[in-house]
């Protein structure tokens, strides 16, 4: 019997009907004995994949105010809006609801992190979060960016490389994490290190080529990747910057926390040991020749396929209902 994985998330762009469905040897999403179907309204199953927007009944209007015919309106919709999400959130049992949290365990949020899980809850009987403050303690299963299909990533050889490194970030710099990553990032740029540069709302004068929406178009023809997390300060969190990587033949440079060393081979990527100068010197020593790309080959091509089935999200799941 194949059970149906419904989706709700918390991420604004996330395209919900066929999101995942190139991540699985079957069709339509299909793996094992499930298949996710995320707007599915009678599903078997329900996935809260990074999901915090739980019903809060909106305060009463203060007496003053109760005139105001605008927000009476208001509240009468937010009032509907819980009504509608509680209905969602209870349409199951609480063991077929399932909660992942994707990002990073900043100390800064970790009063709005400690909430959700609390929340989660609520409604769910697994919530999973890449922190010690998750009900359940738990890597993130992998998703990826680098947009072909199973099959081809499953099957076909290394892609002909033809330029040395690059490095695929966002100028984003709300928390001290991102900061220090901005930070290197100049760094790299006035000791003039040899990469490319791409993505989005990065500053000009550091020379983007420009914002990625498929990571396969960029990755590919490199030996060289700079796979830096935005966290990197626990055991659990990992994300899709080094599974992008591997996924396109390249060597990461990787920067992050100990889960890596876990779940990847030994020698499929390589450590970055700090974010200063001796980390820039690091990698003008490594990216001067094509010596470790060759070497690591045999790893990389083990580590993709331990990327593609065993850490797969939607494996992870199947194994999970399983249970």
């Amino acid at each position: 019997m194949v059970h149906t994985v419904g989706m709700i998330s918390s991420y604004q762009g996330l395209h919900q009907w066929d999101w995942l469905w190139s991540q699985t040897p079957h069709p339509c999403g299909r793996w094992g004995n499930i298949q996710i179907l995320a707007p599915a309204q009678n599903p078997d199953y329900l996935l809260l994949y990074n999901f915090h927007d739980f019903p809060i009944d909106p305060a009463p209007i203060p007496l003053w105010q109760r005139w105001r015919r605008s927000r009476r309106a208001q509240r009468a919709q937010q009032l509907a809006r819980n009504a509608q999400m509680r209905d969602r959130l209870t349409q199951l049992p609480q063991e077929r609801m399932i909660s992942i949290v994707r990002e990073p365990p900043f100390p800064e949020k970790k009063g709005d992190r400690i909430r959700h899980y609390v929340q989660a809850q609520d409604y769910c009987g697994r919530v999973f979060g890449p922190d010690d403050w998750a009900p359940i303690p738990h890597d993130m299963p992998a998703i990826w960016y680098y947009n072909r299909s199973f099959q081809d990533l499953n099957s076909l050889p290394a892609p002909m490389k033809t330029e040395r490194c690059c490095w695929i970030t966002s100028g984003i710099a709300r928390t001290v994490h991102h900061r220090r990553r901005l930070d290197f990032l100049r760094l790299a740029r006035t000791a003039q290190v040899p990469f490319d540069l791409y993505g989005r709302d990065l500053p000009p004068d550091l020379e983007s080529r420009g914002t990625v929406f498929n990571k396969a178009n960029i990755l590919a023809p490199y030996y060289y990747n700079l796979a830096i997390e935005n966290y990197a300060d626990n055991d659990w969190y990992v994300s899709e910057k080094l599974w992008d990587a591997l996924l396109g033949w390249c060597l990461p440079i990787y920067y992050g926390g100990s889960a890596a060393d876990r779940l990847l081979p030994p020698g499929s990527f390589l450590r970055l040991p700090s974010l200063d100068r001796a980390g820039v010197a690091y990698i003008q020593e490594v990216t001067a020749n094509l010596d470790a790309w060759h070497e690591a080959r045999e790893a990389i091509a083990e580590a993709r396929q331990i990327i593609l089935h065993k850490l797969n999200l939607v494996n992870w799941l199947s194994e999970l209902i399983d249970s």
